[in-house]
């Protein structure tokens, strides 16, 4: 059988729907299993690839990677009977550009495994190298190592990484330490690694341990307090693709409501030139947005509100002129009803998920909405995991 696509998990897949893993579109499948290579291999970049959970198509090259974000935005909108006006070109993060990342380990005699788990598998692999990661990030694998190898116990660890404008905002969960030795330690550890922050949960609640300064994160050219755990676009890059679309797509809206908008990442870039209203449930990030904006100067307003019990209503989404939403991946079906019966003229979609974002989609289309732009968007490079920015306006 010949291989003719990917399918969503990264399997081969042949033209009756046969699935091959490690397949990729050219290749042929002989009658006894074994696998001729097309075009479209090339050498996977880390050692170990195929092992690691976090990558599935490190063996793909450029083209076939954009083609499969292409192709799973595009069915999950035909799938809802959707055809946008402009299918956008792919966007494709470019390898060392995660700023964001969790990690998993555990101590063993006396060492320590670090990494992403296995695919399908509670197993750690233990990391030497990781090309997804910012090298500020990857450079940490082998100190963290070092440190639990130390001082973690028997438990599992979950380490959340992220990189910020003061450095490396590292949060370990699920490690305890005792005594004061210990406590200096962690304290060395964060000094002697240049981190910006240190947090540790160890069983009672995240507690900063080390913070030299305030941490923050530059959005549209604003620093804006950010707390440990809290959400940020997995690539600047990407953000700024996406952002970048969303502001040439609401040329001329005047006043904007930005629905699930965390610290103000498209809130701030679109408060150029227009008035926004920010919109977040979670209480940190909703703080952080509004006196980002009070220092900035920013035509933001910050509203604390839980979208998903209490979604702005059609009288309150009509007086704005435009809507950019950017709900968690399971969408925002109440919020895009109440949008559908409103008489707002344009609305800017960014998903993390095709799936929900093509229901959604498809009820405003059913509300007379017309899906104008499709932008696909991988910036989880070498995953399965896809993105998409959209347009959608009526009238």
């Amino acid at each position: 059988m010949e291989i003719v696509r990917l399918a969503a998990k990264g399997d081969g897949a042949s033209a009756d729907g046969r699935h091959a893993p490690g397949a990729l579109p050219g290749d042929i499948i002989a009658a006894d299993g074994t696998l001729t290579r097309g075009p479209h291999h090339v050498t996977p970049p880390c050692q170990h690839f195929e092992r690691c959970g976090g990558c599935q198509l490190q063996h793909a090259d450029e083209e076939t990677l954009s083609e499969f974000v292409r192709s799973r935005v595009a069915n999950a909108a035909e799938g809802q009977g959707l055809e946008p006006r402009e299918l956008l070109p792919v966007h494709l993060s470019p390898p060392q550009s995660r700023r964001r990342a969790t990690l998993h380990a555990l101590r063993k005699h006396r060492r320590a495994l670090l990494g992403f788990r296995e695919a399908g598998s509670h197993k750690i692999v233990d990391l030497k190298e990781c090309p997804v990661l910012v090298p500020e990030l990857a450079a940490m694998i082998g100190p963290l190592r070092a440190f639990i190898a130390e001082h973690g116990s028997n438990a599992p660890v979950d380490i959340a990484l992220a990189w910020t404008d003061q450095g490396v905002d590292c949060s370990l969960t699920n490690i305890t330490l005792e005594g004061l030795e210990a406590t200096e330690a962690a304290l060395d550890f964060a000094r002697d690694q240049g981190l910006a922050r240190l947090s540790i949960d160890q069983g009672y609640g995240t507690e900063t341990v080390w913070e030299p300064q305030p941490i923050s994160v530059t959005l549209s050219g604003l620093p804006v307090p950010m707390r440990a755990g809290a959400f940020l676009q997995a690539t600047r890059d990407a953000e700024a693709r996406m952002l970048a679309d969303a502001s040439e797509w609401l040329e001329g809206s005047g006043v904007v409501a930005d629905l699930f908008s965390g610290l103000g990442t498209f809130a701030f870039g679109l408060a150029q030139g227009r008035k926004v209203l920010a919109v977040e449930a979670d209480q940190a990030a909703h703080l952080a947005c509004k006196s980002a904006a009070a220092r900035g100067q920013r035509e933001v307003h910050a509203m604390h509100r839980d979208l998903f019990r209490n979604p702005l209503d059609a009288n309150e989404i009509s007086k704005f002129s435009a809507v950019l939403l950017d709900p968690p991946r399971a969408g925002a079906r109440e919020q895009i009803g109440q949008i559908a019966q409103s008489t707002t003229q344009r609305v800017v979609y960014v998903s993390c998920n095709p799936s929900s974002w093509a229901r959604d989609a498809a009820r405003l289309v059913e509300a007379g909405f017309t899906l104008e732009k499709l932008r696909p968007v991988g910036q989880f490079r070498w995953s399965t995991h896809v993105e998409l920015v959209s347009l959608f306006s009526r009238g």
